[in-house]
């Protein structure tokens, strides 16, 4: 499964393609990056018939980065909208039954946005991005970049401060979502226990029943180490797992934790 991506890196001249150009003189929120240390990509949408772009900061750290396990969410989600059977087909049944409220979406380690950018396009959804405070600054930049595609799809996105752990940030986006998503969350392992403990605070600290999608890409055999903690609270399983791409021996997998009944 592939999503359309074009790359652009540095100075791009085509106006229509690059929001960018209209945004960044005025934008506080540059990074201070400069053209050459930017790099942007646009995700095409075919459920919506739209693109959504995105700018990366690779100098600024990992966090500023688009990485395989959201595409791979984003791709999903396209298809979901576009009527393909995909492991969200029965987590928005409830859509289909007659419910007129949007969906209330949480991503956790939100990185660029992206996939909370394209889940607030293609599902007409209300989204809230989190991750560490240096990041949201280039994540606000790429929500307002896609501000028309976003009013277009009736769409919203608000952008939060979320450490991981922290009760008093956790408090502040609360608890009324209907589905969480996460992408290569599980990374450094002096952030398992903050992200369990997050997620238990989600899944687990309120009435309702969420459920948490993670895609991820494994990388180190201590990654283990997470999901045998995690499976103590919740029940956790495998709902789609991509095809390695070429020259990989390993492709994307795609969790549903949900809390233990």
């Amino acid at each position: 499964m592939s999503s359309p991506i074009v790359e652009i890196e540095g100075d791009i001249d085509t106006d229509e393609l690059n929001p960018f150009t209209m945004i960044l003189p005025q934008d506080g929120h540059d990074n201070g990056a400069t053209p050459q240390q930017q790099q942007q990509q646009l995700h095409f949408l075919q459920s919506i018939n739209s693109n959504v772009v995105i700018r990366q900061l690779p100098s600024e750290g990992l966090s500023f980065q688009l990485w395989p396990a959201a595409t791979i969410l984003v791709t999903l989600l396209d298809n979901t909208r576009s009527g393909e059977s995909t492991p969200f087909s029965e987590l928005f049944k409830r859509q289909e039954k007659g419910d007129s409220l949007p969906l209330r979406i949480l991503e956790l380690g939100s990185g660029t946005g992206v996939v909370g950018i394209a889940a607030a396009a293609i599902l007409g959804a209300k989204v809230t991005v989190t991750d560490l405070p240096h990041v949201l600054p280039n994540i606000q930049f790429n929500v307002d970049a896609n501000s028309k595609v976003l009013e277009q799809q009736c769409g919203g996105v608000d952008v939060a401060e979320l450490s991981w752990g922290d009760n008093q940030h956790m408090e502040a986006v609360g608890r009324d979502y209907d589905l969480i998503l996460g992408s290569d969350v599980v990374y450094h392992d002096h952030l398992y226990d903050p992200l369990i403990e997050t997620l238990r605070f989600f899944l687990l600290g309120g009435g309702k029943k969420i459920a948490f999608v993670m895609a991820h890409l494994k990388r180190w055999k201590k990654e283990s180490v997470f999901f045998k903690r995690a499976k103590k609270l919740f029940d956790v399983q495998i709902i789609h797992t991509e095809p390695p791409p070429d020259g990989s021996r390993i492709g994307v997998v795609v969790y549903l934790f949900t809390g233990k009944r």
